[in-house]
Parts: structure tokens; C-alpha cells; sequence
């Protein structure tokens, strides 16, 4: 009787799934979007509003807004968007395109919409625009290491 072992090689491909992912810049404009409407009657003055203030060890509260909270998750979100900015796979090309839309979608609501005039909505749009130039330019850059004219 004998018996065949097979022993693996010493890396284990893990299979590169074409995982979509939508662009998460859409979570604030949503957010902003549902919170202006529902809880602030379209005045985005309210953003203004403290949530939460945190006592320093100089003596003096540290207030910290809802726009301020939003504008953390959205430094998160863009943080994590410039990463997923870095795949090759065929996907990232629909990624790109979905973050162009978002941005647009941003800078309509931003030009037609009272309830968008804020610095917070304007500093989201913003973070979306610098979304789309890192997406673009990440992957013209890791393109061009892939072509080689000589």
C-alpha cells in the first residue's frame, strides 16, 4: 500500500475576485442628503449644531458638530477610496466612472439645491473631486509602468 502526499508550494494563491465595490463617497452625500431633509427642515445652518463637546486639559471644551462629524467620516471614506483606487482589475474602470458620477451629482445638488449651500456639503464635493483625480491618476500611472514604448 502507498500513499501520495502532496505538499503545498510554498505560497497559496488566494483567487482575486473581481469584488465591485460602489464608491463610498456615496454614505455622506446620502447622509447629508437624509439628515438636512428629515432632521434640519432643509436648513443647512443646523450643521452648525453641537453634538457633543469633549473637555480638553487646557480648561476649554472641544465642541464637536454634526458637519464636523460628517466631514470625519467622509476623510475615512476618501481615505479608503484612494486605496481601493490602486486595483487593476477591470472593475476599477465602472469604480472610476461611478465616482465621476458621484462627483457630478455633488456639484448639481451643490449649484441647484438651497439645502446643499453649505461648507460642509462644498468640502464633501471636494473631497469626491480629489476622489476622481487620485482614481484617474493612480491608474494612468500604474498603466504606464505596464506599457513600455521603446
Amino acid at each position: 500500500m502507498s500513499e501520495t502526499v502532496i505538499l503545498p508550494t510554498g505560497r497559496v494563491q488566494r483567487p482575486r475576485g473581481n469584488g465591485f465595490i460602489v464608491p463610498l463617497l456615496v454614505v455622506p452625500f446620502v447622509l447629508y442628503n437624509l439628515v438636512v431633509f428629515l432632521f434640519f427642515a432643509g436648513n443647512p445652518v443646523n450643521w452648525g449644531a453641537g453634538l457633543f463637546s469633549i473637555p480638553m486639559p487646557s480648561g476649554m471644551p472641544w465642541a464637536i458638530t454634526a458637519g464636523d462629524f460628517l466631514l470625519v467620516v467622509g476623510i475615512l471614506l476618501l481615505f479608503f477610496e484612494v486605496l481601493k483606487s490602486t486595483n487593476t482589475a477591470r472593475s476599477s474602470i465602472i469604480e472610476h466612472m461611478l465616482s465621476m458620477v458621484v462627483f457630478v451629482a455633488f456639484l448639481v445638488e451643490f449649484l441647484l439645491v438651497g439645502a446643499a449651500s453649505s461648507s460642509v456639503f462644498f468640502l464633501l464635493m471636494v473631497m469626491s473631486l480629489i476622489d476622481v483625480v487620485a482614481g484617474f491618476t493612480v491608474s494612468i500611472t500604474s498603466a504606464s509602468r505596464d506599457v513600455s514604448m521603446s
